[in-house]
């Protein structure tokens, strides 16, 4: 009788798994993001996993993401989806031969290691702190790009080990916020006299070894959690995923169409105020306590 019962119950969970699952309202509000993200990552060089992220939290909820896991759940969630987008983005902008490969090869073995332990470390950083540090960079960063400083005409990239701390930098920030690393990169590479379009190209061709690496951790370290809603794959929850990564995938290219199009000075004003939202956001929830 009692395992009859378990039976029963076990039936009516999955039931209720699978329906919350394909709410229509759910899925409507991820593929949105998805366009979102796409034309962001597209025509900023980001992952969009800023933008990402706040959402996701909001929406796992209603999925039955335990309240404990979801923001991890939401950053691993984010980096999964960078990858998707990440490619889409990087080869509308390989094809306008805009990639500086010589950066991304001496960015990459730093960002790897960052990014693996970052998702590590995460959950012993002290958040509140953390998020104030970025928050004012990022602010500072916003209103250098919005003013169009000229960075000094004798500034260039540093050498090859300067590039792979720099990496490092990037890679662990972006596994800790769970972004595709071009909040950071895409203002390191102009404040050393990149192009700002060859920027937010080599930009959004850094995402991808971010994101596979970051989330691939996320996986690892989320394989004994607890309570998890069905689909999930340690933190990352495969069915948001799929929905936004389709659409992010989709309108990535238009996003690269309009980086190539549009005038620079404008690229980098909307570039700026969406560094100073992202930055006051990240500000209010450490003063606020998350």
């Amino acid at each position: 009788m009692f395992s009859r019962l378990f039976f029963y119950s076990v039936q009516i969970q999955t039931k209720k798994n699978l329906i919350t699952m394909f709410d229509p309202v759910f899925i409507v509000s991820l593929l949105v993001l998805g366009v979102v993200s796409g034309v962001l990552a597209g025509l900023l060089g980001i992952g969009g996993g800023m933008l990402l992220v706040p959402f996701l939290t909001f929406l796992m909820v209603s999925q039955g993401v335990p309240v404990e896991h979801v923001v991890h759940s939401s950053i691993a969630t984010s980096l999964a989806i960078i990858m998707f987008t990440s490619i889409s983005s990087m080869r509308a902008h390989h094809k306008a031969g805009a990639v500086r490969w010589d950066i991304v090869k001496f960015l990459t073995p730093g960002i790897l290691i960052g990014g693996f332990i970052g998702s590590k470390v995460v959950s012993y950083l002290p958040t509140k702190e953390l998020a104030l540090v970025f928050g004012a960079f990022v602010i500072f960063s916003a209103y250098q790009m919005y003013a169009d400083k000229k960075p000094k005409p004798s500034r260039t990239l540093p050498g090859k080990a300067g590039l792979a701390a720099v990496g490092g930098v990037i890679g662990a920030a972006s596994a800790i916020v769970g972004a595709g690393g071009g909040f950071l990169s895409v203002p390191f590479m102009v404040w050393s006299n990149i192009n700002l379009r060859n920027a937010v190209a080599t930009s959004a061709a850094l995402g991808f070894p971010i994101a596979v690496f970051s989330s691939a951790a996320y996986v690892i370290n989320g394989q004994h959690l607890q309570g998890m809603p069905a689909g999930s794959l340690g933190y990352v929850y495969l069915p948001a995923v799929a929905c936004v990564a389709v659409m992010s995938v989709l309108f990535a290219p238009y996003g690269a169409k309009l980086a190539h199009t549009l005038p620079v000075k404008k690229i980098k004003r909307i570039f700026a105020l969406l560094l100073a939202f992202i930055a006051m956001s990240m500000i209010y929830k450490a003063v606020t306590g998350f």
